[in-house]
């Protein structure tokens, strides 16, 4: 018996080392970046301490968007260096991160999600685990886990709060992948879907266990479960094909899982079946024309009061950079960035248009000297708070109420505004002005070239927001949140009233008013603005579009992409 419970004693101990979260909540925090801050003998000593778990901004780094750095020395027992070595490394877990991060261990990058500025690519959703090769570990030393993080805008940081840092796991040592014969996971010639389902093992053993796959509508309705047995052998991949038939015009997530007697994956994918058949009918109000007509002869009867400020420090290169103030409906001021090159001519345009909760920065547009860049921050966002501040949460539902002194109202007329002073400027080709944004952007985008058809000559929206409200409360978590507090909260106004309004600001009913060429950007597996409400907005253009899916892209698209769209807007303009 005594024998019996020292052996349950050692099992207990050993699986509790092998387990062990090396990583704690305390680091080592400098805003600013220097790639040296990554070398394992810089000295963090005097550097600040932050928690993760926690965006900096609630830890006493107020309002700073840009670079930061987060270091921790860690000591690693050669205990572990026997199981280590059996399960082939260690696994750094660091959660999400706001927005992109470089990781390095002792110094050698391990990893990275998303891109860093000019070809920013957030990736403040996405889970960061980043594997540790045995030779890298320093045993029964003093290791060095740096992580550089570039915010963007919001909240920034290691706002996790599970993270770990430990052996790998058996699990860990399986493969789990889903294999489409499409790139872009988007079945177009008919209802029919196919895909592989790749598991892979690296233990040195044969096994049996079982693939399971679910798959439903993203309206969360279950669509169909396939499962089958599965052997597997050491390092010899095995690919599952699954075919479903029939399937309606929509976008599909599924769950696949492996499940053994030793370890089990689980693993989610997204699909599309012919997107461009996608119905969500228009719902806009009777007077829907003459609400739109009548904010533009608001907007008409305010002196824009045009100040145009020349910003030394940014006027370096071969551009020339302005602040640009004016008055926009309501008389509120909104303000932008105005860069020109300093070549003298006649250039295109771009209106640049933000994101929700963001500042608008003009080093988030085009860079080149050979358009013109307009980057404008609408009402409540950035520099143009002066007279209209709701703040986020709040702004969706400002003055939601009245529909002739909603929130969006204002802002799409803003956007208005914009292109009014575009329009008095010598040096833009009047025939040449598009319209791009992402997310809000996106948005604002659709409903410039729809409330403006004869101004706007390209719209290229990515990630676009503010569409088919009904079916997008269903779909994603948020914003529906934030409106059915507000509802709770102000019963007296109702979900009617709410729906009524939001009908008028819905990019999916403006959209039909767009006379130009359009190419739209989207994330498959994003669930800050679904592809649904991207295409319920899409599929109601009727001119000349493109759009492109990028399958493992959320609501941050990949630099690709924003070097694409301006290859397709040179194109469009007969620029080289």
């Amino acid at each position: 018996m005594k024998t019996k419970i020292v052996l349950i004693l050692i099992y207990l101990a050993i699986n509790q080392v092998f387990s062990q979260n090396l990583l704690k909540t305390k680091w080592k925090f400098k805003t600013g970046d220097d790639v040296s801050w990554a070398r394992i003998e810089h000295d963090d000593s005097q550097w600040s301490d932050i928690l993760s778990g926690q965006y900096w901004e609630a830890q006493g780094i107020k309002n700073y968007d840009g670079f930061a750095w987060y270091r921790m020395s860690v000591l690693i027992p050669s205990l572990l260096k026997k199981d280590t070595e059996r399960m082939g490394g260690l696994l750094l877990n660091l959660g999400a991160i706001d927005d992109v991060d470089y990781t390095y261990f002792n110094g050698q990058l391990i990893g990275k999600t998303g891109e860093i500025p000019p070809n920013l690519k957030a990736a403040y959703a996405d889970n960061r685990n980043y594997e540790i090769p045995v030779s890298s570990v320093l045993w029964d030393k003093i290791n060095v886990i740096a992580v550089r993080v570039f915010d963007a805008t919001g909240g920034g940081g290691m706002y996790s709060e599970n993270t770990s840092f430990s052996v790998k796991g058996t699990a860990d040592n399986f493969k789990l992948n889903i294999e489409f014969p499409i790139q872009n996971q988007v079945f177009t010639a008919s209802g029919d879907a196919f895909f592989g389902v790749k598991l892979q093992s690296s233990i040195a053993e044969n096994f049996s266990g079982k693939i399971k796959i679910n798959v439903f509508s993203d309206f969360a309705d279950s669509i169909t479960s396939v499962e089958k047995n599965i052997s597997i052998k050491p390092n010899k991949p095995q690919t599952i094909p699954i075919v479903l038939k029939s399937l309606k015009p929509g976008i599909y997530n599924g769950i696949a899982y492996f499940e053994s007697a030793i370890a089990n994956k689980k693993l989610q994918f997204s699909f599309a079946i012919q997107p461009e058949k996608i119905s969500s009918p228009t719902d806009a109000m009777l007077d829907f024309d003459a609400y739109w007509n009548r904010a533009k002869k608001e907007l008409e009867a305010v002196d824009p009061q045009y100040n145009i400020i020349k910003i030394d420090s940014l006027s370096k290169g071969n551009r020339d950079v302005f602040v640009v103030e004016m008055r926009s409906l309501g008389n509120v001021l909104v303000r932008g960035w105005y860069a020109i090159p300093k070549k003298s001519g006649k250039y295109p345009a771009i209106l640049h248009l933000q994101g929700y909760s963001s500042f608008n920065k003009l080093d988030w547009a085009y860079p080149n000297d050979d358009i013109i860049v307009f980057v404008l921050n609408i009402r409540g966002h950035g520099f143009s708070k002066d007279n209209i501040d709701p703040g986020f949460p709040g702004y969706l539902q400002h003055s939601i109420a009245d529909k002739e002194m909603y929130i969006y109202r204002g802002a799409y007329m803003d956007t208005r505004r914009a292109l009014d002073f575009m329009l008095t400027r010598a040096e833009i080709d009047k025939s040449k002005i598009a319209v791009e944004g992402g997310s809000q952007g996106g948005a604002l985008s659709i409903a410039a070239a729809a409330l403006n058809n004869d101004r706007v000559s390209l719209c290229i929206p990515h990630v676009p927001f503010l569409s088919d409200f009904k079916d997008y409360f269903k779909i994603g978590r948020w914003p529906g949140s934030e409106f059915v507090e507000y509802v709770n909260k102000n019963p007296q106004v109702g979900w009617a009233k709410v729906y009524e309004t939001l009908s008028y600001i819905d990019i999916k009913n403006l959209a039909p008013y767009i006379k130009c060429p359009t190419f739209m950007g989207i994330g498959l597996i994003d669930d800050i603005c679904p592809p649904h409400i991207n295409f319920a907005a899409y599929n109601q253009i009727k001119t000349p579009k493109e759009y492109i899916v990028y399958p493992k892209n959320g609501h941050g698209l990949p630099a690709e992409y924003h070097t694409l769209k301006y290859v397709w807007l040179k194109k469009q303009w007969g620029m080289k």
